[in-house]
């Protein structure tokens, strides 16, 4: 039985978008499946300054993009929707998603990170209605607000350094007593 493509990539981060460009520049047939948009984590940075080939800062937006052009460059296909099982059955493996069922020879799986949720009492119902994961995407909603970024790591610090542009009432919590991020930031 022939498969409906040699090879489906499962995430459509940094990770699913190079492999979608390795994979159909092999002349494999390649079908990248993302629920959401492409880009990943890489969507939440607001200047990109230390990635090879840019000398300029590159948003994480205008970098996804990039890569997602540069796959499809060489025949890469894409399809948004959620997966919902993957099983080997003999040769092939056979991928359930909400738009339907595939077969490929080969499952890439570049799921990469996810925010993290605090557990805090209303957290989800607030989630969009005030609480957010991306300074980028939501922060202007909130200009000359005060806001509350929660981490010390590279995330938290550089969505605290985007959100400072807005307003100049920012509230960083971390509870250590110092923070993880690069120095850079």
């Amino acid at each position: 039985m022939k498969p409906d493509k040699d090879l489906i990539i499962i995430g459509g981060g940094a990770a699913g978008l190079s492999a979608a460009q390795y994979g159909a520049r092999a002349n494999l047939n390649t079908l990248l499946i993302e629920e959401t948009a492409l880009g990943g984590q890489a969507l939440l940075i607001e200047g990109l300054e230390n990635y090879p080939g840019f000398p300029e800062p590159i948003s994480g937006f205008e970098l996804a993009q990039r890569f997602e052009q540069q796959a499809r460059n060489f025949g890469a296909e894409f399809l948004t929707a959620s997966v919902k099982r993957v099983q080997k059955e003999g040769e092939l493996f056979k991928v359930e998603t909400s738009a339907g069922v595939l077969t490929s020879y080969a499952v890439l799986i570049a799921t990469g990170a996810k925010h993290r949720m605090l557990g805090v009492p209303g957290e989800k119902e607030l989630a969009g209605k005030g609480v957010s994961y991306c300074a980028t995407c939501d922060g202007p909603f909130f200009k000359n607000q005060k806001m509350l970024v929660v981490g010390g790591g590279d995330a938290a610090c550089d969505e605290a350094m985007f959100l400072a542009k807005l307003s100049d009432k920012i509230i960083h919590i971390h509870r250590r007593d110092r923070f993880r991020a690069q120095k850079a930031l």
